[in-house]
């Protein structure tokens, strides 16, 4: 036996610990490694140089709500109404995004106060598909309105995905005009639609509910947009300028009233309800 193998046996190896989550989490923006619950305690954004991760329903919806709000039940949709596939079966796709996310599809309801002011909170969740509009998210989105009727109190949506569900085509395309119709009875009703563009908020979503809002919230950094900047640029032929479709460039030409910090965005909002909002709402 060599001197290897006789310290080999001689050493005793613990198995190796098991924990729940990482401890550390790369940060997208600047590349460094940030320690997760310092991380998460930051709501999600990195300390060092502030970018905005990209987070999930449940999340969002415990960050704007007070505590004590409910959660609608997603509706029921016909799924899969044109036997779609592309590399995969459509119904494969929603199992997967289904296994790695608590909701059914990308766009959760929750109903409850901002800072005892009543409001309804929709959320586009970019984990489930990219947050793309099919018939489900159409469908919640009006859910949501409805109930911000009923409630007569404030719709607050916050955006997040890369457009128009593929697999379900002009089914998808149709939840456009769907919405605008819903956005059309709030303001009928009086009632405040405010709308949170976080990152990324792009395509057929962008192209309706997004930009339809009584006021516009963006997240710093938020991707905002219709088009991508490679199809503009190569559409007409000119270098973009630094900053485009970003959050901060919408800002300074008009198409975003403010950009909001993600540890302000509760307390603005409750501002923004504060004067807007019917003062008898249920």
């Amino acid at each position: 036996m060599n001197w290897f193998n006789r310290v080999r046996n001689s050493l005793t190896f613990l198995p190796k610990k098991e924990t729940d989550k990482d401890l550390w989490v790369k940060c997208p923006g600047c590349q460094q490694m940030v320690f997760a619950q310092e991380y998460e305690d930051n709501l999600y954004v990195c300390p060092r140089c502030d970018h905005h991760g990209r987070i999930g329903a449940d999340e969002r919806l415990k960050q704007i709500l007070d505590l004590g709000y409910g959660v609608l039940s997603q509706p029921d949709v016909r799924e899969d109404p044109l036997k779609f596939r592309d590399t995969k079966k459509y119904t494969d796709r929603l199992k997967q995004a289904r296994a790695k996310n608590p909701h059914k599809d990308a766009f959760s309801v929750g109903s409850g106060t901002i800072d005892g002011t009543p409001a309804v909170v929709g959320v586009q969740d970019f984990g489930f598909m990219g947050g793309s509009m099919g018939m489900a998210v159409g469908t919640a989105f009006c859910k949501g309105a409805e109930r911000a009727i009923e409630r007569n109190c404030a719709y607050v949506v916050v955006t997040a995905a890369g457009g128009a569900r593929m697999q379900e085509g002009i089914l998808s395309l149709m939840q456009m005009p769907k919405a605008t119709v819903m956005t059309r009875r709030l303001k009928e009703a009086g009632l405040p639609y405010i709308v949170v563009l976080s990152d990324p908020t792009t395509g057929g979503v962008t192209a309706s509910y997004a930009m339809l809002g009584d006021i516009h919230i963006a997240e710093p950094g938020a991707l905002i947009g219709f088009a991508g900047q490679r199809v503009i640029q190569d559409t007409i032929r000119e270098q973009l300028p630094d900053g485009f479709q970003r959050a901060e460039y919408l800002h300074k030409h008009g198409m975003v009233d403010m950009v909001v910090h993600r540890s302000e965005l509760k307390d603005t909002l409750a501002t923004v309800l504060d004067y807007l909002s019917p003062k008898k709402a249920a």
